[in-house]
């Protein structure tokens, strides 16, 4: 991957950082030198992730905790600043691609996949904003999803939710933006993470796949980091509130 000198010693908060995209984050971040802090609720995942780079000589910090629960989400964000310093990027990676039948949503699993996917994002973005405002700039990475451009269906609430990103990443970019702060998204396409690979890749999947993008190789978790790393970087100091599509050419 480039080296993006800026980057280095930046305090990075990742959420979602244990495993898939979120891990591939961690490492990229922790390889430019940055201090990054990254939340999960998988416990198990992230201890490894942080003794790992730990062992590598990489400043990280892994704080487990359930980021649908905001008082929780902002205790991390806290513990983050404390040990690593102020904030200056954020990358609001976590999510659940859970596929439901519309007809057995109940109130209570609508409200779970909103806040799994999308209501924690406004509040790591506003946590982190007192920090960012005091270094006088940042950058908040968003993660959408091309599920909802591309109509797939069997997972309404996650499209619903990851559309609604790019709403909030335009209104919070206009926001923000008085204070050097920039907001983009990131919509990944079909990223061959474990969970997709153990869940979700059939002979049949795969050839759809391959049909559909306009590159022929399956994107990995390292594709989506490169996007992120650059979004975060002084490379990209006129770019917000923008959408960028990493998906193989699939829509």
């Amino acid at each position: 991957m480039a080296i993006y000198p800026d980057l280095k010693e930046k305090t990075v908060l990742i959420t979602g950082g244990a495993s898939g995209i979120g891990a591939a984050l961690v490492q990229a971040f922790a390889e430019q030198g940055s201090k990054v802090g990254f939340l999960d609720r998988d416990e198990a995942a992230g201890v490894e992730l942080a003794e790992k780079l730990s062992a590598e000589g990489r400043q990280v910090l892994f704080v487990p905790l359930d980021l649908c629960d905001i008082e929780d989400l902002r205790s991390g964000v806290e513990a983050v600043r404390q040990k690593l310093g102020p904030i200056t990027v954020l990358v609001n990676n976590a999510a659940h691609d859970e596929r439901h039948a519309t007809e057995e949503v109940t109130e209570d699993y609508f409200d779970d996949r909103i806040a799994t996917n999308f209501k924690h994002q406004f509040f790591a973005s506003q946590a982190v904003l007192p920090d960012m405002k005091a270094a006088g700039g940042g950058s908040i990475i968003c993660m959408s999803s091309i599920s909802w451009m591309a109509g797939f269906g069997g997972m309404a609430l996650y499209t619903a939710a990851k559309s609604a990103v790019l709403g909030l990443v335009r209104s919070l970019a206009r926001d923000f933006g008085p204070f050097e702060i920039r907001v983009n998204a990131i919509s990944p396409g079909w990223i061959m993470t474990k969970r997709q690979l153990d869940l979700w890749l059939t002979p049949e999947a795969d050839a759809m796949r391959k049909e559909r993008q306009a590159l022929k190789r399956r994107l990995l978790p390292e594709d989506v980091a490169k996007m992120a790393l650059f979004l975060a970087s002084d490379e990209a100091s006129a770019i917000t509130s923008q959408n960028y599509i990493v998906d193989g050419g699939w829509v």
